[in-house]
């Protein structure tokens, strides 16, 4: 009986054990996905950026940007070309305007150019005043550099950014530096904007309050159509200085604001801004 009454005692110890372990497993999995999500802010927001200026550069003093517009035609372009370099601000107003993406925005982007804005070899750069989308404050500089044609044909360009994007409420402030080549696949020989394609290739780093830096790397090839606002796919390989490994999938379903983290062989779904 006495030996009965121990293999028993010996079989719920065990069993506590196993349910301990568990619980501790399940508590220590890594299921932190905002550096992913803060790369995909970043990465969306700087190209955004680029897209209404490679529009505005085809557009008047005066005239609105199609791909941002609203009712209320936000955003208003003004070309200066008495000075060195020469100017395009894209004018979003004081006050948050709602824009045909489903994006608020507010404030100014600023694009400064030497020569011919399309031309091979012309650089522009891109800085902000006080501009804001959806209440998140974006700062830094973007260059942009006309690359000429690769071996297929295809225009390229070398894109780099130094920003720094305040987030809306908790105000926490997300450091991302990135070097891109943006190709152009479809597209280029039409004066409809709409069905733009580049593709995105490239790595960064970036970091956040909490002292948590990570690099990134694009392995697939990060897939844009102007007439979307998301990355319709492509994968990114986030490194955390002290985490293990992330994978950012943007899928390959098409225009949507869904997309997956790997972390450990856990799969976590998240949805983009």
């Amino acid at each position: 009986m006495n030996f009965r009454i121990s293999l028993f005692m010996l079989a719920l110890f065990s069993m506590a054990i196993m349910v301990s372990c568990k619980r501790n497993n399940n508590n220590d999995k890594d299921q932190d996905t905002e550096l992913a999500r803060d790369n995909a802010l970043s990465e969306s927001t700087y190209q955004d950026v680029l897209n209404m200026a490679d529009e505005a550069a085809d557009l008047k003093t005066g005239d609105a940007l199609g791909q941002y517009k609203t009712a209320s035609n936000c955003a208003t372009i003004t070309h200066d070309t008495t000075t060195s370099p020469r100017t395009i601000t894209i004018d979003f107003g004081p006050t948050n305007c709602l824009c045909n993406d489903g994006r608020y925005r507010r404030g100014q982007v600023l694009v400064q150019y030497t020569g011919k804005y399309r031309d091979s070899g012309h650089v522009h750069n891109i800085s902000f005043n006080n501009y804001f989308v959806n209440d998140h404050q974006v700062l830094g500089t973007k260059s942009v550099t006309n690359m000429g044609t690769n071996g297929s044909g295809q225009s390229y360009f070398n894109v780099t950014v130094n920003g720094l994007i305040i987030k809306a409420v908790t105000g926490d402030s997300v450091i991302w530096t990135s070097n891109r080549t943006r190709t152009w696949l479809q597209g280029e020989s039409t004066q409809t904007r709409s069905d733009d394609v580049y593709s995105v290739t490239g790595s960064g780093s970036g970091s956040r309050p909490n002292g948590v830096s990570y690099t990134m790397n694009i392995i697939q090839p990060l897939m844009r159509e102007v007439g979307c606002k998301w990355f319709t796919s492509g994968v990114v390989e986030i490194q955390p200085s002290n985490k293990p490994l992330r994978t950012l999938d943007y899928g390959s379903s098409g225009c949507d604001n869904a997309a997956t983290v790997l972390i450990n062989g856990n799969t976590y779904n998240i949805t983009l801004n």
